[in-house]
């Protein structure tokens, strides 16, 4: 840790239900819940909203890049596209010029789905920001993108093997 990083956890008086991961991930929980609530009246899961949403806006447009691009494994994948595909919101086509690459693309169905999705997260994401001013939303997104960064320059740093700052002995 360097130096000028301050340390707002201690392992002496560690509380999970206060730190900043247990917020975020409770929050995100609560988030989707209200989104599958939303989602009730259709044939659409919270976990299909994303992939639905990531091929429509052109995201991705191959298994792998729609793997990647929701950040999830390949059988995972697979199997999502499983159930998409059987509500007949998408189809898989063999690339023509390279057979090991399967191409996605959305049905009239899944267009209709995917096209109601800015409105179902807009409405929920508000109402979970109820309360807050412009200045304190700026702010909090502020936090939460230096968070993001934080966590990708963390996770760069292990693929690439170079000494991660978490790791590291602080100089106090």
């Amino acid at each position: 840790m360097s130096k000028s990083t301050t340390r707002f956890y201690r392992p002496d008086n560690y509380q999970p239900e206060a730190s900043v991961g247990y917020l975020m991930r409770n929050i995100i929980n609560h988030v989707a819940q209200a989104v599958d609530r939303e989602l009730a009246h259709t044939d659409l899961t919270n976990a299909q909203l994303i992939p639905l949403f990531k091929l429509y806006t052109k995201k991705a447009s191959t298994v792998a890049e729609l793997a990647r691009a929701c950040e999830i494994d390949n059988g995972a994948t697979t199997r999502l596209l499983d159930r998409m595909e059987a509500k007949g919101l998408c189809q898989r086509v063999r690339s023509e010029q390279d057979r090991r690459v399967v191409n996605l693309e959305l049905t009239d169905a899944g267009n209709a789905a995917a096209s109601d999705i800015p409105r179902i997260l807009s409405e929920v994401q508000n109402a979970h920001l109820e309360g807050f001013n412009q200045e304190e939303f700026d702010a909090l997104q502020g936090y939460l993108r230096r968070i993001l960064d934080n966590a990708q320059r963390m996770k760069a740093a292990s693929q690439t093997g170079t000494p991660d700052s978490v790791t590291e002995t602080p100089h106090d």
